[in-house]
C-alpha cells in the first residue's frame, strides 16, 4: 500500500507531528502505567483499522517487555486472564471512548465507575487524553494510508524535541 500523501514532507506535517509527539510525552510522563498506556493505544488502533499504529505499539510494547501473551490477546482482552482489573477497566474505556458512534451514549456509567476505581485523578485525566490523542492519530494515518510494517521501536521518540 502507498501513502496518499507523506504528511512529513509538507511544511504543515513536521509541525503537527512535534505537537502529537510532545502531547504523547506528556501522557507517557504521567502516573499511568506505560504498560496500560500500549495496551489501550493499540486496543484502539485496531478498532480503527490503523495498522501503522498497531505495529508501532505492538513493538513499543514489546520492546518494553510486555509479553507476547498479552500483546496478543489484547483484542479479545473480555476472554483473556492475563490482564488486571484496573487493565480491562482501563481497556473497556478504551473500546467505548473510540466506539462513540456505535453507541450514542458513549462511556457508560458502569466502565467509568470501574475506571474511577482503579484510577487516580491524575491518571484518568492522562487515560482519557491517551484515548483522544490515539483516536486521532488513527484518524490521521487510516485517512492518508500510513503503510505498516517497518516501525521500529524508539523511532518517534526524538520527534517531540
Amino acid at each position: 500500500m502507498e501513502p496518499r500523501i507523506d504528511l512529513m514532507s509538507t511544511e504543515f506535517g513536521p509541525k503537527l507531528g512535534k505537537r502529537f509527539a510532545n502531547l504523547g510525552m506528556l501522557i507517557h510522563q504521567s502516573t499511568l502505567p506505560a504498560a496500560t498506556q500500549e495496551l489501550v493505544s493499540l486496543r484502539a488502533s485496531q478498532i480503527n483499522g490503523c495498522a501503522f499504529c498497531v505495529d508501532m505499539h505492538t513493538k513499543e510494547a514489546a520492546a518494553a517487555g510486555e509479553p507476547a501473551v498479552r500483546i496478543n490477546m489484547v483484542a479479545a482482552w473480555r476472554e483473556a486472564t492475563v490482564f488486571t482489573d484496573a487493565e480491562r477497566a482501563a481497556l473497556a474505556l478504551a473500546e467505548e471512548g473510540t466506539r462513540l458512534a456505535d453507541a450514542h451514549t458513549g462511556v457508560s456509567d458502569e466502565t467509568w465507575a470501574d475506571v474511577r476505581k482503579h484510577y487516580d485523578d491524575e491518571q484518568v485525566a492522562a487515560l482519557v487524553s491517551l484515548v483522544a490523542l490515539i483516536n486521532a492519530a488513527n484518524r490521521l494515518n487510516v485517512i492518508v494510508r500510513n503503510p505498516a510494517g517497518s516501525y521500529e521501536p524508539g523511532m518517534l521518540a526524538g520527534a517531540a524535541s
